[in-house]
């Protein structure tokens, strides 16, 4: 294994997720697809209403965690990925259907605003353990460590 640069860092403590430059960087870009989607919803003339009604809807896939961990992580993981909203997207743009198009562009800002704020895609190992770093009670555990 090469030594650690400016966007890798090795942590033996928690491993299977980014830190470092390299996680400021995702962080960062979640901003911009915020922006973004917004800017597009805005496009697609969409009502700032309707946007903050719908913006947590994505949310609801934390529900999974009521059947266990794994299953949460798969639930929230399908909600929180750009793939749904890709693909609604698609089918919006194919059929000219713009209210499609605007409810891919709330999921998609749903989704950059998340990993904005460092929430990334889980792990069965538990709501904190994401892919951009331990989040909530995950993290002051490691911090404790």
């Amino acid at each position: 294994m090469s030594a650690p640069t400016e966007f890798q860092t090795i942590d033996s403590a928690s491993p299977g997720h980014v830190t470092g430059a390299a996680r400021i960087i995702l962080q960062l870009e979640g901003g911009v697809v915020l922006g973004g989607a917004a800017v597009a919803f805005t496009q697609l003339g969409g009502s700032w209403g309707v946007f903050a009604a719908l913006f947590l809807t994505p949310d609801l896939s934390m529900l999974g965690y009521l059947a266990g961990p794994r299953v949460g992580a798969a639930c929230y993981n399908a909600g929180h990925s750009y793939l749904g909203p890709a693909l609604l997207a698609a089918v919006g743009a194919a059929q000219g259907e713009t209210l499609l198009l605007q409810l891919a562009a709330i999921w998609v800002a749903h989704v950059g605003f998340d990993r904005l704020l460092g929430y990334g895609l889980k792990s069965a190992a538990g709501f904190g353990f994401t892919h951009l770093g331990r989040k909530g009670k995950a993290a002051r555990q490691t911090a404790m460590v």
